[in-house]
């Protein structure tokens, strides 16, 4: 057997993988993820003895993010490539942008990897704000970048993806790819089928999103597959400042709209207390 035992030289840094408590180093990694183990077909025999400890461990991994996030004040997942470089433009793009929105008050959630990812903490982190990174366990571990003042470390994706959402007020999406658009596109599914509410989705890079959207409008909206309002659930600019204002304004309007639900609450409760109150059998005297 090889010294790299089967596996790509260079995983990681100095060749660590963490796991939780647990640090795995060389020969030590396994050359499989626990999303692989736990999705592929091929491994059905082991199911009776193995997946109920793996509900366990997935249950952990929720409890463990909810335990973590949940004091964490309103925050913005930003997404964008693992690939690119530091000088590029949606890295420079990036990290103004993560500065911005530490000073409109929000903190910043990313994968916590390099490209991209980096460039947003490290834009956060530069103004004072919380820069928050989850993390997920690859074939080729990445680890969380140094501009990470709070960091998550995920076995399954799923997991993951919940925590970018539940602890989120709105999604920019910087050029990325399959993972990118895997966040992109069902954060527009959460919205479209009202599984979260007024949750702004902003695409910055408008030369890379555009031949998207184009075919999005061209295409899925020109065949019915998507309604004709949906793309307005898109927000493409190039300006920073305006993303922020966006989402501050689109963050305005929804709390807006639930005190005036909250209002029309109390006035509903207090007219049906007083309905009942006049038709109860000991109620005011009738003046004659």
């Amino acid at each position: 057997m090889s010294q790299s035992n089967g596996r790509p030289p260079g995983r990681g840094p100095s060749g660590v993988r963490h796991r939780g408590a647990v640090t795995l180093r060389n020969q030590a990694i396994p050359t499989s993820t626990a999303d692989q183990r736990l999705l592929d077909s091929r491994g059905r025999g082991d199911w009776k003895t193995r997946d109920a400890w793996r509900a366990l461990r997935i249950l952990s991994e929720f409890v463990e993010g909810f335990d973590t996030l949940a004091d964490l004040p309103p925050a913005v997942s930003v997404f964008g490539s693992a690939r690119s470089k530091p000088d590029s433009v949606e890295c420079r793009l990036a990290e103004e942008l993560g500065g911005a929105l530490a000073r409109a008050g929000y903190a910043v959630i990313t994968g916590g990897g390099p490209g991209v990812m980096e460039a947003a903490n490290r834009g956060a982190n530069g103004a004072g704000g919380l820069s928050v990174g989850l993390g997920i366990e690859l074939p080729f571990e990445q680890g969380i970048n140094d501009w990470v003042d709070l960091a998550i470390d995920f076995r399954y994706f799923f997991a993951r993806k919940t925590m970018f959402v539940k602890y989120a007020q709105a999604f920019v999406v910087l050029p990325g790819g399959f993972g990118t658009m895997d966040e992109l596109f069902e954060a527009l599914t959460l919205v479209q089928t009202g599984k979260v509410t007024r949750f702004p989705v902003v695409l910055m890079g408008v030369d890379y999103w555009r031949g998207l959207l184009d075919w999005l409008r061209d295409s899925m909206t020109a065949e019915g597959k998507i309604g004709p309002n949906d793309l307005d659930l898109i927000c493409l600019t190039d300006d920073v400042n305006e993303a922020v204002r966006h989402i501050v304004e689109a963050e305005a309007v929804l709390s807006a709209e639930q005190e005036a639900i909250r209002e029309e609450a109390v006035a509903r409760l207090g007219a049906d207390q007083q309905a009942a109150a006049e038709a109860a059998p000991d109620g005011p005297a009738e003046q004659g």
